[in-house]
């Protein structure tokens, strides 16, 4: 009889081994789209070097005269990269402070503040957390602002290459982070060193922050336990996410200016860099569970490989964990710290059209969608920027997937399957090792590799199966519904 090898789209890795059967297992550096799996786009070093620490922030806009422009902020510089790759460091000149490349516990007695900390962290009772540093960056017009989540000032540059950011007049001090708003003005969000207050200037002017009655300034506390963590503009609104809550700014014009509503509970963000927005929508990364804003309302994200991120997630170094829409392919990327690492090594993926995710290992640690730039643009820890989707070349690394235990018939009985018939687009570009066993607990018998070119003759028997598709990290393959050919072979 003919077996095909129908996977649903996606990997799942939640719960047993038995849960996982008859799905995708692992997998690297792939996709899936209308139904086959196929590699990610390659990448190509845009500027090596082009940061001498940690990229934790990364920002794209178009300037007045049309010209792309790309900001990095690391602990302790503020980088600015023309369309040529040209690195400009635009770093304020006084009184800026240095952050943390790592997150690191203080345990000397008063270290740190009441109520500072990202929640659900573990930390000793001893000491208080202090998370790596990251930048919020946006543009305000044409001008880069910055904050970073260590020094808490706003910076403004200029976009003129012989001058420093500057500190931005009579704005407030302290802050966690700051967003501009659809309607342009600037939020500062933990302001002044209060973890709920959200402060803005007046609109189109960032120096008066004063509110009076012939301006739009303002401020606004949050009903809300925990602190501050980002800001996400969207259209019609702004998200703005606490480490235990979501809340929605909409613009009502005076006296009011701004109304604040709370959208979500119990679904804080785990980094300040770990939420993007998507149109009228959001996801973001939790600290036990992933979650999307619809526009009205925040709820959990159903996550096939929940057990997985949060099981081998380092919560000591998580914030450092950051998201990246890559909308050419309607997908969420979260890179993220494992267990036994200081940096960002391991990624996480959600496709929101089809709704299915990936999983892989990848050292990134900052980076923008494409747009502004022909190819979206993500840094490494070493500093080095990649055009990413950019041809078919992984470095060395192979995309590949895996799946979970697949019954041969009805399970009872041993099967012997004797031919391969691949369903894979470019002819030999894939190959594929298959792993049997007759008990569940047996230890597994690998076969292959076989070229998923033309109909191939296999020799192997078992109750279970698995198989891995391994892909020319060069070429642009696809790989289907593969069928095996199979006889029983009686019950023993």
């Amino acid at each position: 009889m003919l077996i095909p090898l129908q996977i649903p789209p996606g990997v799942y890795k939640n719960g047993t081994d038995f849960e996982s059967s008859n799905r995708w297992l692992d997998s690297n550096l792939v996709r899936w789209h209308d139904g086959s799996l196929r590699p990610v786009g390659g990448w190509d070093t845009r500027k090596a070097d082009a940061a001498a620490s940690v990229p934790r922030g990364m920002h794209s806009w178009v300037d007045n005269s049309n010209g792309s422009a790309l900001a990095i902020g690391t602990h302790n510089k503020l980088l600015y990269v023309n369309a040529s790759s040209t690195v400009t460091d635009i770093t304020p000149s006084s009184g800026f402070t240095a952050g943390d490349v790592n997150a690191s516990v203080n345990v000397a007695y008063g270290g740190g503040f009441w109520n500072i900390g990202m929640y659900g962290i573990t930390r000793p009772s001893s000491g208080t957390y202090q998370e790596a540093t990251t930048w919020a960056l946006d543009n305000f017009g044409q001008n880069l602002i910055a904050c970073s989540s260590k020094d808490g000032k706003l910076w403004e540059w200029t976009l003129n290459v012989n001058n420093n950011a500057a500190a931005i007049a009579n704005a407030p001090t302290g802050n966690l982070s700051m967003v501009v708003t659809e309607e342009r003005f600037i939020f500062a969000l933990g302001a002044g060193g209060n973890p709920r207050k959200v402060q803005w200037c007046d609109r189109e002017a960032n120096t008066v922050w004063s509110a009076a009655a012939t301006n739009e300034a303002g401020d606004f506390e949050l009903v809300t336990s925990g602190q501050i963590m980002c800001g996400l503009r969207m259209r019609g609104s702004t998200l703005i996410l606490t480490d235990t809550d979501a809340h929605q700014a909409r613009y009502s014009g005076a006296p009011f200016v701004y109304g604040f509503e709370r959208v979500g509970t119990a679904c804080g963000v785990a980094s300040r860099k770990a939420a993007v927005a998507i149109d009228q929508g959001a996801f973001w990364l939790g600290v036990n569970a992933f979650f999307v804003f619809d526009g009205s309302v925040a709820s959990e994200l159903k996550c096939d490989v929940h057990d997985l991120v949060f099981n081998n997630i380092s919560n000591s170094q998580i914030s450092k964990a950051f998201a990246v829409h890559n909308s050419q392919h309607s997908e969420i990327w979260w890179f993220y710290t494992s267990e036994n690492s200081t940096e960002n090594d391991r990624y996480v993926t959600y496709d929101y059209k089809e709704q299915h995710w990936a999983v892989g290992e990848l050292d990134r640690t900052a980076g923008v969608d494409s747009g502004i730039f022909d190819f979206p643009i993500w840094a490494d820890a070493g500093g080095d920027l990649y055009n990413h989707e950019y041809g078919l070349d992984h470095d060395s690394h192979t995309p590949y997937a895996e799946t979970g235990s697949i019954s041969l018939g009805n399970g009872d009985q041993i099967m012997r399957v004797t031919k391969l018939i691949p369903d894979e687009l470019t002819q030999g570009d894939v190959k594929v090792t298959f792993k049997t066993r007759f008990h569940p607990n047996d230890t597994e018998t690998v076969h292959g590799s076989f070229t998923m070119a033309n109909p191939t003759a296999v020799r192997f028997s078992g109750r279970q199966l698995r198989y891995r598709v391994e892909g020319n990290k060069l070429t642009n393959w696809r790989s289907g519904i593969m069928r095996i050919e199979a006889t029983p072979g009686g019950g023993r």
